[in-house]
């Protein structure tokens, strides 16, 4: 089974001449990034040993100068999921929902959660239901059972929910 990575950081804008970068950190707190380190990229290939600077400022080993910071632009930084805290009682890691079967109150299957998104108006799952894909909304009005040991989610179906034909469906309009 592949290593689940949560993303953490991404690199941002050179900073100076002397290769420091401005950092995006996801962390709850900012300057908790740099205890992960070293951090990856997607893949798990790339390392980067980050020190911070001060505020959004950081040095990464290996980079000295301007160019080779630019370069990093755009970076997204990744930290294995067990080495993030533990979480409380009715707490998770978005992550951890990925894979998990959707079903609703009455225990229909609706699929499995293939991603959970979040462009800034709020998180929503994508639930691959083999022949459609549901797009959730992650709120407690339609998730409103997290069952991580179970293995699933329980799904409350919203009226004005939006399902995307998969690949090779014809359109019914």
């Amino acid at each position: 089974m592949a290593v689940k990575r949560v993303m953490v950081g991404e690199i941002g804008r050179p900073h100076g001449v002397r290769g420091l970068v401005r950092l995006r950190a996801f962390t709850e707190d900012p300057a908790a990034i740099a205890a992960y380190s070293p951090l990856t990229d997607e893949s798990g290939a790339r390392r980067f040993e980050l020190t911070l600077k001060g505020g959004d400022i950081a040095a990464i080993a290996g980079v000295t100068d301007r160019d080779a910071a630019q370069r990093l632009t755009g970076t997204k930084l990744y930290v294995e999921r067990d080495r993030l805290p533990a979480t409380e009682e009715e707490e998770f890691y978005l992550t951890d929902l990925i894979g998990l079967s959707a079903v609703t109150a009455d225990g229909e299957t609706l699929g499995r959660v293939r991603a959970v998104e979040d462009h800034g108006a709020g998180a929503f799952l994508i639930v691959d239901g083999g022949t459609r894909e549901h797009l959730l909304p992650f709120t407690k009005a339609v998730v409103p059972v997290v069952d991580l040991a179970g293995g699933r989610v329980t799904v409350v179906m919203p009226g004005e929910i939006l399902v995307r034909p998969q690949a090779g469906e014809e359109d019914a309009a």
